[in-house]
């Protein structure tokens, strides 16, 4: 099998980035980047994101959105990561234990500031929170941050 070259690489090399987060050991998620601008988050709710009252804390709601909108964004750029600089929830819904989906989308911006957002879906296919964000570049090379593999 020929390896990705171009968007599809970095694309590849974005999700690797994903899955080498520290943080990802306590939020068991993968990503998919399927074209330009669009990222997809996939993970299973259980009673660890719970709070106290028996619900997913808004936790688990922050890192799946802001990820999806970020990562929407940072596939429109090839040279530095992004860093959210602001990322506003809507909660719509309870989320329930299963399999959510936090899909996201760049919005605009091509330069210094993108904004994105995210909507998380649960398995009925209901929305439960909204969230939407602006992402500004770093000084960080994409290339030299572990787990950032285009080969």
């Amino acid at each position: 099998m020929t390896p990705p070259e171009g968007a599809e690489a970095h694309f590849r090399a974005l999700e690797s980035l994903y899955a080498a987060a520290p943080i990802n050991r306590f939020f068991e998620s993968t990503l998919e980047i399927p074209e330009s601008g669009v990222a997809r988050i996939r993970f299973t709710v259980d009673a660890r994101h719970f709070h106290a009252g028996g619900a997913t804390h808004g936790t688990a709601y922050f890192k799946m959105l802001d990820d999806a909108a970020f990562y929407a964004c940072n596939s429109m750029v090839t040279d530095r990561f992004l860093l959210t600089t602001q990322f506003s929830l809507l909660f719509t819904r309870p989320l329930p234990e299963g399999p959510v989906v936090a899909e996201g989308r760049w919005i605009s911006g091509h330069r210094r500031v993108f904004v994105g957002d995210a909507r998380l879906v649960d398995a009925d296919g209901e929305e439960v929170a909204r969230g939407t964000g602006t992402f500004m570049r770093s000084r960080i090379a994409l290339a030299g941050l572990p787990g950032y593999r285009t080969r």
